[in-house]
């Protein structure tokens, strides 16, 4: 990596979940996938860590994206409260709550009303895309009655 691309060596706090050289984003950029009320930042994206550390936050009453793919996620809760659907399962998450999100399990994260939920995202530099749900599948999903009270139906 040449010293144009060097990451800094320390990017301090600007407060308020931000960081100092780092760029806030929206949470997709092509806006095919249903989500409300999301940001991204990308903390760490360094090929020779092989991963990439990133830090999203949504807003009260906001979610992600309802996906799954291959490459695992490393989550951990850094502010707010919330809960997050793991393929069959709906588990309520606050601060320093940490997830596991194996392959190909379906999970999005929601705040509650009252309050942003922000989480650190661990994920290898080199994925797959996201693959939504079908309506046959979102279906089957909504056969949980946990998940589909999460879901909103």
């Amino acid at each position: 990596m040449d010293a144009e691309h060097t990451p800094p060596l320390f990017r301090p706090t600007e407060g308020g979940y931000r960081w100092d050289g780092v760029a806030y984003q929206p949470y997709k950029q092509d806006g095919s996938a249903p989500f409300k009320d999301i940001s991204r930042q990308t903390l760490f994206h360094d090929p020779s860590l092989g991963c990439e550390l990133r830090y999203f936050e949504m807003d009260a009453a906001g979610y992600s994206t309802l996906e799954r793919h291959e490459h695992t996620h490393a989550v951990m809760i850094l502010r707010g409260h919330g809960q997050c659907m793991l393929g069959d399962r709906v588990v309520d998450v606050k601060p320093h709550d940490l997830i596991t999100i194996p392959s190909w399990t379906w999970h999005q994260f929601r705040a509650t009303d009252a309050e942003p939920l922000g989480f650190l995202c661990m994920v290898n530099t080199l994925r797959d895309r996201p693959a939504l749900p079908t309506d046959e599948e979102l279906a089957a999903m909504r056969a949980n009655p946990d998940v589909a009270r999460f879901l909103g139906g």
